[in-house]
């Protein structure tokens, strides 16, 4: 089953971006996965076409309506009766676009980039994950990459303003997720690095087998560092063990320098490592001592 991606953006030019080009452009054009870009706007009721207001108490900014981003969310659901996201002309603009779709209604889906499975091709107890972009979430892991790529694909609820009305999330079973401690401008770079991160896990989008097994994360470590020619470089060698031709000694080298450098650099997963392993390490202990009884 093709990967499917659906962004509810107030920026659907964004997309593909970057994610258009090098591996994902090329498993994008063989297939491998689908993208559709969904203008907010298109699920406003007034004919100012208006996504937000101010926030309730007061204060600065403008916050995300949850009847706006409830209906977007339905729609990428399939809740309102239609597919997914069937297969309509071309265009990559709002949803309204060559559809006629006139105040506070979307008469047609967005054009998309590949084809979507509609609800009854994946079931009606099918329920696509979707998550919303906003630094107040729990931060993003390779762990949760991987389930996600694992999975048919995702809706990313990308935020802008002052964020979304927190009512969506538990009306809707929206999950919060970071990318980082940061704060960007909008959540759309946040949605294309999550699923730059899920598209290069997808069958055969990378091209060594091997690739994603030894990087960063997927141990729960840092990856160890690399070198290529020349040998030497403004004074500066390749370590000799790399040019040893020893393989156990190369990998005994890049596991220290694994565990070195996460111990240095990302104490709390260091941290959250050697805790793994102590329970690994008593769980072994405990299944050898039930099997002396």
């Amino acid at each position: 089953m093709t990967f499917a991606a659906t962004v509810l953006t107030l920026y659907p030019e964004m997309f593909p971006g970057p994610l258009g080009v090098s591996l994902a452009g090329r498993a994008l054009a063989e297939g491998k996965w689908s993208m559709d870009a969904v203008q907010l706007r298109d699920f406003a009721a007034d004919k100012h076409r208006t996504v937000d207001d101010t926030p309730a108490g007061g204060g600065a900014g403008m916050v995300l309506r949850v009847d706006v981003l409830a209906k977007a969310v339905d729609f990428a659901r399939g809740r309102s009766g239609s597919e997914i996201l069937p297969e309509l002309g071309s265009g990559r603009g709002t949803a309204a676009e060559g559809s006629g779709g006139g105040e506070g209604g979307v008469d047609a889906p967005p054009t998309p980039f590949g084809r979507s499975p509609s609800p009854s091709e994946l079931g009606q107890d099918f329920r696509i994950p979707v998550i919303a972009l906003t630094p107040r979430g729990k931060p993003l892991t390779q762990e949760r990459v991987r389930e996600l790529a694992a999975g048919p694909g995702v809706i990313l609820l990308c935020g802008r303003f002052e964020g979304f009305d927190e009512r969506i999330f538990e009306g809707r079973d929206v999950e919060e997720v970071s990318v980082g401690d940061i704060v960007l401008s909008g959540g759309e770079c946040a949605a294309l690095m999550l699923l730059d991160a899920c598209i290069r896990l997808l069958p055969g989008v990378m091209g060594a087998a091997l690739s994603g097994h030894e990087e960063s994360f997927e141990n729960g470590l840092l990856e160890y560092p690399h070198y290529t020619r020349p040998a030497e470089w403004e004074g500066r060698m390749i370590p000799e063990v790399l040019r040893s031709g020893d393989h156990a000694k190369i990998a005994e080298w890049r596991k220290r320098r694994s565990e070195d450098d996460t111990r240095l650099r990302r104490p709390d997963l260091w941290e959250r490592h050697i805790g793994a392993r102590v329970q690994s390490a008593s769980g072994a202990q405990r299944e050898v001592q039930d099997l002396k009884k």
